[in-house]
């Protein structure tokens, strides 16, 4: 190492997931951009664990678990990746944890977990588990040290236990990280900000019924993550409405009854029993479908794997873009896409279920291809070709399974939708059904498509606020997000038990000021009204610059060095909360240079690239990852340099 050069300095805020990848891409790309002669530090700065971050801690409830399957898990590049750098495959969390089990070959650095109930987890993993959150936090501290094990020896790595409160400096010279634990910042030639899933203080409408629930001694819980949500006001009995009915509910159902000493017993039949601690509350739950996510599917494609994307993929998204237009995305993005997922499904039902088809594949496919989603011949073909309108592919359906229904009592809709539920589980357990996961793999593929097209800044701002970010961000989880099948059948035995209530879709929450009480109705028992002295709002904190928790980044938002992404078209404005970004380089955009800074960065969940998820399903082509291995690629060519040209350039994305 050359005496004469300084070292370089890049500093990561965030040291969870997303600053992991974009550490092991670090690590990837060492060999080719960063020469050895000169000395790179990189410090993060994170309060919680590298590796697993505050997400996937350790330190939580270990009824917590993921809602992939472990072999469908992993944090690195395989042979689907298209990056410009190598590509270096590594084990799924199901492959990992095979070692423990001595199932699998051992992967360097080997140590095993010190929690002894992990250790155990690990040993009995099947790929097709459901894994806790500390056995994935095991597996993304083992990634993190693999990563550090990979860097070259002139690269180091410094962690900060502690939390950044501000970046400061000017754009042509170093930044200055300033932490809550010392007086002195650091200093840096380039900031990376990874802070991932991050929290905020209560909207309006939240302040009003916490002050409702001071006023009358009522519990109310606004959005947070379940992990860090405290739960022990709650009485035992004592009836509490939840609005939302995803994975927050979910993990908050599991929280306030087995976590309070209840318990399963399978019956020989195989439905479950609950058997009660004594402790429960009564939950009321409710949402705008007034049903809960649909179950994760546990079962491998029968068929050959769909060729995709088909027809949403980067052709498609030039061909709207060369429009140069407005694009609404329901009317004309949407079917696309809607046929992007059919293929997915009908590929598989056509190839793993022939018998249940009535035209063969490449007679289908061909007629497929040249007609509209939403056109009278689509619909002829496939009536024709899949007579089981089982097999058949119906988003609207899907969508909202209670409208345009309603029922005289809510005994009545409780049984209703304890069927719902079983037939959901059922069919996503049954292989014979696994059209479903051909038209999962299709939603990914969509996933993987559509940063593009909103980076072009193509749609119109209502479309973003109501169609991207609301109606298709809650389709995506409701479809392709949901629990395992083995929570929904803890759900349905929690229903037979009284423990938890169906309150239907479209909820509205209300309070009561005569008693004190928070009330909840629903179109789906007309003239029902639940009254409870307890209310959670059962979903994740949305994104807001102006109510953010993350100290850094209220700062720079205060101090006007970062924005809110504000898409503005004659029609409507959006305020979407997420931080903007470059679409091309990740750089924050900056309103005091009228322009994006040259040494601040930003990846993942709070930002508006829009590419969140840190890990990914093997083989998916993950855009994250995509985005991890260029903007590696650019921090070690633009630190190489010693910014000689007074200012970094990067094409990221």
């Amino acid at each position: 190492m050359s005496g004469s050069s300084a070292p370089a300095v890049l500093a990561v805020v965030g040291a969870g997931p997303r600053a992991t990848g974009l550490l092991e891409r670090i690590a990837a790309n060492a060999p080719e951009l960063w020469d050895g002669k000169r000395e790179l530090r990189i410090h993060l700065v994170d309060p919680h664990p590298p590796g697993p971050g505050r997400v996937w801690r350790h330190e939580q409830s270990g009824l917590l678990r993921m809602n992939s399957m472990a072999e469908d898990v992993t944090m690195f590049t395989d042979e689907s990746s298209t990056i410009e750098g190598p590509v270096r495959p590594g084990p799924s969390l199901a492959e990992w944890a095979a070692q423990f089990s001595g199932t699998g070959p051992r992967h360097a650095p080997y140590a095993e977990p010190a929690d002894p109930e992990v250790l155990a987890e690990l040993r009995s993993l099947a790929g097709s588990d459901f894994a806790t959150r500390r056995a994935q936090s095991a597996y993304l501290d083992w990634v993190f040290r693999r990563a550090l094990a990979e860097l070259p020896p002139t690269v180091t790595v410094e962690w900060h236990r502690t939390t950044a409160t501000a970046v400061t400096g000017p754009p042509d010279g170093p930044q200055h990280v300033h932490l809550a634990d010392r007086a002195t910042p650091l200093t840096a030639d380039l900031v990376v900000l990874a802070q991932g899933h991050i929290g905020s203080t209560p909207a309006t409408t939240h302040r009003d019924h916490a002050a409702f629930a001071r006023r009358h001694g009522r519990f109310h819980l606004p959005p947070e993550f379940s992990a860090d949500a405290d739960l022990s006001a709650l009485r035992p009995g004592e009836h509490v409405l939840l609005r939302g009915f995803g994975l927050a509910f979910i993990d908050l159902m599991s929280l306030l009854t087995e976590g309070r000493g209840g318990a399963f017993r399978t019956e020989p039949d195989g439905t479950l029993t609950y058997l009660p601690s004594g402790r429960e509350p009564v939950l009321h739950v409710g949402s705008r479908r007034g049903v809960p996510y649909h179950s994760k599917t546990r079962y491998q494609l029968r068929g050959p794997r769909p060729p995709l994307p088909r027809y949403f993929g980067p052709g498609a998204v030039e061909a709207l873009l060369a429009e140069e237009r407005p694009l609404d995305l329901r009317r004309e993005v949407w079917p696309l896409m809607a046929k992007e997922i059919g293929f997915g499904h009908y590929h598989e039902l056509f190839h793993a279920h022939p018998e249940r088809t009535a035209l063969p594949w490449p007679d289908f496919v061909a007629q497929y291809d040249r007609l509209d989603w939403y056109g009278d011949e689509m619909t002829a073909l496939v009536a024709t070709a899949v007579p089981d309108p089982a097999d058949r592919l119906d988003f609207e359906a899907l969508d909202r399974p209670l409208d345009g229904l309603a029922f005289p009592t809510p005994d009545a809709f409780q049984d209703h939708l304890r069927d719902h539920i079983d037939r959901d589980v059922t069919r996503r357990e049954d292989p014979e059904f696994s059209a479903d996961l051909g038209a999962f793999l299709a939603l990914l593929s969509l996933y993987g498509q559509l940063p593009r097209l909103v980076a072009a800044g193509r749609l119109t701002a209502r479309s973003v606020a109501e169609q991207l970010d609301g109606w298709w961000q809650g389709f995506f989880s409701f479809l392709a997000s949901g629990p395992p099948g083995f929570r929904l059948r803890q759900l349905l035995a929690l229903s037979r038990a009284g423990f938890v209530r169906f309150l239907g879709a479209d909820i509205r929450i209300g309070t009561d000021e005569g008693t004190g009480t928070f009330t909840a109705t629903s179109p789906t028992v007309p003239g029902h009204t639940v009254h409870a002295t307890a209310l959670i709002e059962a979903y994740l904190p949305g994104p807001s610059l102006d109510r953010t928790e993350d100290p850094l980044l209220r700062d720079l938002h205060r101090a006007g060095a970062l924005t809110e992404e504000i898409i503005s078209d004659p029609t409507h404005t959006h305020r979407s909360g997420l931080l903007a970004v470059s679409p091309t380089d990740g750089h924050v955009v900056d309103p005091s240079l009228d322009g994006t800074h040259p040494r601040r960065i930003a990846l993942g969940a709070p930002t508006n690239s829009r590419a969140v998820a840190a890990f990914a399903r093997p083989r998916t082509n993950a855009p994250a990852f995509r985005q991890n291995d260029a903007v590696a690629r650019a921090l070690l060519s633009a630190l190489s340099s010693q910014f000689s040209k007074g200012e970094i350039v990067a094409s990221i994305m």
